[in-house]
């Protein structure tokens, strides 16, 4: 079906050596802590390179390279945001995050912090941070795995109903293995696969199109053919537009995949060397996956015989540019980034949306004795379970890898975001506070859309500008209008915070 060329071989290599990781992990994988969160102990770079590769997932090589060509480097606004959010997530959330959940009973997940931090009395905010988390995480893997099924369909000429379950088992299968030390120590592999196919890409588009003089000729030619300024970063868009667009930075504080890597360090010292190399990381993988839409531009314009697909799928072209470019067996290094951005995310979310149903629901509710080798395997159980529905939420082969991570992500950070600050922040918060402004995070995130008019300013905005700053103002004014939490969680509070700061 396929043949024996370079690319299968390459890919077959690839795929397997992340089994044989996974096989690697199950061995150390001897209770619920180690596979959930590797039992807290990832040195600096694992813990920054599995950040960013469960952070920058298919949308990377595929929808953010898609929007600067179609739209130009006014897409790049996207990329500053998240720089941003990043950098600020790291500084201010890392380190307080993995010393604030050993203080507040050792938690696991984002579910079990909220639920100790707040001190509640009952498991309602249990249920419903582990209920958005399923929601949210089963429509975010949902895009891993059309990213993936793209990616198969475009370089083994299969049906797409095919290329889904292709791509989907890929990952399932380590994920289901090893769980976290499986998916953080492939991450490591797949980060630095993905920053070398981002940098050497957009390096020989350049050289294609014979260095960066001819490059602005060609692209001054396209802009008067499509009556479009590629280079502005300003015009044809409103102030609302771009802040919409900044505002995915927001996002970054309420993700529970990228959250748990904090979670997982094994110190506080160790997350500050990793936010200098997941940045620096970050940066570049960026710089470069705007370079591939940019520049692709200016190749397909001058090479127009071979634009037909990337002109009606623009979330194609880097995978154009990679069969184009390179020699097939240097193509099937740099495709497999691809699928690696595809895997690293797509096994995060499963791992973690895994966890909300057998720690959060399962131990909490039904079986509070439950062995760790029970709820192992239970664990294991539930990604194939979700990962069935992500693959029936993606059948649709017209689906925007794009479309669908940016409602994923804002239906996270609208819905944790705020939780997450003020938990660590203000220690006036209280569990209704928490409560009500996680509901009211990911319920505007569901109804912008559909109350607001179409074609409208207000429509227009991005959902987490609306669903974060909602979702505030309700903590905040809960919290001032209920009763203060009680001494002990006070004291807990003040105790994490005091250990943090001697941890710096």
């Amino acid at each position: 079906m396929f043949g024996l060329d370079p690319t299968l071989i390459t890919f077959t290599i690839y795929i397997f050596g992340m089994l044989f990781i996974g096989l690697l992990a199950y061995y150390y994988t001897n209770n619920l802590s180690d596979y959930i969160l590797g039992g807290r102990r990832l040195g600096s770079f694992v813990t920054a390179m599995s950040a960013g590769a469960s952070d920058m997932s298919g949308w990377l090589l595929m929808g953010l390279p898609g929007a600067i060509y179609i739209s130009g480097l006014i897409e790049g606004w996207i990329a500053i945001g998240l720089t941003l959010g990043a950098y600020l997530n790291w500084l201010f959330v890392a380190g307080r995050l993995r010393i604030y959940t050993e203080y507040n009973n050792n938690a696991l997940t984002l579910p079990e912090y909220f639920h100790h931090r707040f001190g509640s009395s009952h498991n309602l905010i249990k249920i419903v941070s582990a209920s958005i988390i399923l929601v949210f995480f089963t429509i975010y893997c949902a895009s891993g795995v059309v990213a993936g099924a793209k990616l198969f369909q475009n370089l083994f000429s299969v049906q797409y109903s095919t290329a889904l379950w292709y791509g989907a088992l890929a990952t399932i299968a380590y994920t289901f293995i090893g769980g976290f030390l499986a998916v953080s120590w492939t991450d490591t592999i797949q980060a630095t696969l993905m920053i070398f196919a981002l940098i050497l890409t957009p390096v020989f588009v350049l050289i294609s199109l014979d260095g960066i003089e001819q490059f602005h000729l060609v692209l001054a030619q396209a802009e008067v053919t499509a009556q479009k300024d590629f280079t502005d970063i300003f015009s044809g868009t409103t102030p609302l537009g771009l802040l919409s667009l900044a505002a995915w930075g927001l996002g970054y504080f309420g993700q529970p995949h990228i959250l748990a890597r904090f979670m997982a360090a094994d110190s506080v010292k160790s997350l500050n060397n990793a936010r200098k190399i997941s940045m620096t990381w970050m940066i570049l993988c960026l710089l470069g996956a705007m370079g591939i839409g940019f520049f692709g531009i200016a190749y397909f314009y001058a090479n127009p015989q071979v634009a037909d697909l990337v002109n009606r799928e623009p979330e194609q072209v880097f995978i154009e540019l990679s069969k184009l470019l390179f020699n097939p067996w240097i193509s099937g290094i740099l495709l497999s980034a691809i699928l690696a951005a595809v895997m690293s995310t797509l096994s995060a979310q499963l791992l973690i949306s895994s966890s909300a149903i057998t720690e959060d629901f399962y131990k909490g509710f039904i079986r509070p004795k439950a062995s760790d080798k029970e709820l192992v395997w239970l664990g294991r159980l539930m990604v194939l379970s979700i990962a069935g529905i992500a693959i029936w939420i993606a059948q649709d082969e017209h689906s925007r890898v794009l479309k669908l991570v940016e409602f994923a992500w804002a239906g996270f950070g609208s819905a944790f975001g705020p939780v997450v600050l003020f938990s660590l922040f203000w220690k006036r918060m209280t569990s209704s506070a928490a409560l009500f402004g996680m509901m009211t995070g990911a319920i505007v995130v569901f109804g912008w859309k559909k109350w607001t008019v179409e074609g409208s300013q207000l429509h227009s905005i991005y959902e987490m500008i609306p669903g974060f700053i909602l979702a505030s103002l309700v903590i905040v004014i809960t919290s001032l209008l209920t009763a203060k939490p009680e001494k002990h969680i006070l004291d807990t509070f003040e105790q994490a915070n005091s250990a943090y700061k001697k941890a710096l």
